[in-house]
C-alpha cells in the first residue's frame, strides 16, 4: 500500500508544533501500526532526519504505552484494540492518515507523539493500593468473594492506564481511569478498610492534576481498548457520596 501520513511534530513542551506530511510506499497490510512507523523512522534516520518520537513497550496490548490518536480516534478505528495491535489491513491503498498525540492539559507533550502521563501515577499514589501485611500470598479461597463482585473487579482491573479515555473525552476527564482503579479495589474484601478514604484521595488528586469533570458523554468507554464499562463511574460516584456523608 501507498500511504500519506500527516504526523504531529513538536520538539518539546514549549514548541508550538505542526503537522508534517510523509509519503510511505510498500506498506504491508500485515504490519502493525507501530511497525509501519518503525519503517518510516528507519527511512528518516537514513536521510539524517529526526525520527518521529512515539511511546511503545510490550507491543502486545498490555502495557498501555502506545498512545496515538489516529484519524481523530484514540488507538485508531478498530474497537477494543490498542495501537500496537492495530494492523494496516484496516486501511486502504492511498489513504491519508492523521496521527496526533493525546490532547489534554494534564498530558503535556514531551516530544512529537509522546505525552507526559505521570498524572496517572500520582492518582494511583494517592490511594490506588491496599495496606496489607507483607509475607507469603494467602490461600486464594481463604476469603470468599461473591462471583458477581469478582467478575466486576476483574473487568475493572483490566484497565491498562493508557489514557485513551482522557484523549476522547471532550472535557479531558480521567474519571473512567480513576473509577476503574477504585472499583477494582472497592469490590474486594481486601479493599474495604480504606475504601472511602481511597475514593476521596484519588478524586482530589485527579482534580488537582487539571483533568476536566465528567459529563457522562460516554466517549471514554467507546474508545477504551479494554472495554471498561461506564458503570464503573457510577460505582465511584456512589462511594464518593458515601464518603462525603460519613
Amino acid at each position: 500500500m501507498k500511504l500519506t501520513l500527516k504526523i504531529w511534530r513538536q520538539q518539546n513542551t514549549a514548541d508550538k508544533g505542526r503537522m508534517v506530511s510523509y509519503e510511505l510506499d510498500d506498506v504491508s497490510p500485515d504490519m502493525s501500526f507501530l511497525e509501519m512507523l518503525d519503517i518510516l523512522n528507519e527511512r528518516l534516520i537514513l536521510e539524517d532526519e529526526d525520527p518521529v518520537a512515539f511511546d511503545h513497550d510490550c507491543r502486545e496490548g498490555i502495557c498501555g504505552m502506545c498512545s496515538l490518536v489516529i484519524d481523530g480516534t484514540p488507538h485508531g478505528p478498530e474497537k477494543a484494540t490498542t495501537t500496537c495491535q492495530l494492523h494496516m489491513r484496516k486501511f486502504k491503498d492511498g489513504d491519508v492518515i492523521t496521527i496526533e498525540p493525546w490532547r489534554a492539559r494534564a498530558f503535556p507533550v514531551i516530544k512529537d507523539l509522546v505525552v507526559d502521563r505521570t498524572a496517572f501515577d500520582r492518582i494511583i499514589q494517592a490511594g490506588g493500593y491496599i495496606s496489607a501485611p507483607t509475607g507469603s500470598a494467602p490461600e486464594a479461597a481463604a476469603i470468599p468473594v461473591p462471583k458477581d463482585d469478582a467478575n466486576d473487579a476483574f473487568d475493572a482491573a483490566t484497565c491498562i492506564g493508557c489514557g485513551a479515555c482522557v484523549a476522547a473525552c471532550p472535557n479531558a476527564s480521567a474519571m473512567l481511569f480513576t473509577a476503574a482503579k477504585i472499583t477494582h479495589l472497592g469490590l474486594l474484601p481486601q479493599g474495604q478498610p480504606e475504601r472511602y478514604d481511597r475514593v476521596t484521595a484519588m478524586v482530589d488528586q485527579m482534580d488537582a492534576e487539571g483533568f476536566g469533570g465528567c459529563t457522562n458523554t460516554g466517549e471514554c468507554t467507546a474508545v477504551c481498548p479494554k472495554g471498561i464499562p461506564l458503570e464503573t463511574i457510577s460505582r465511584l460516584n456512589a462511594d464518593l457520596l458515601k464518603a462525603y456523608r460519613g
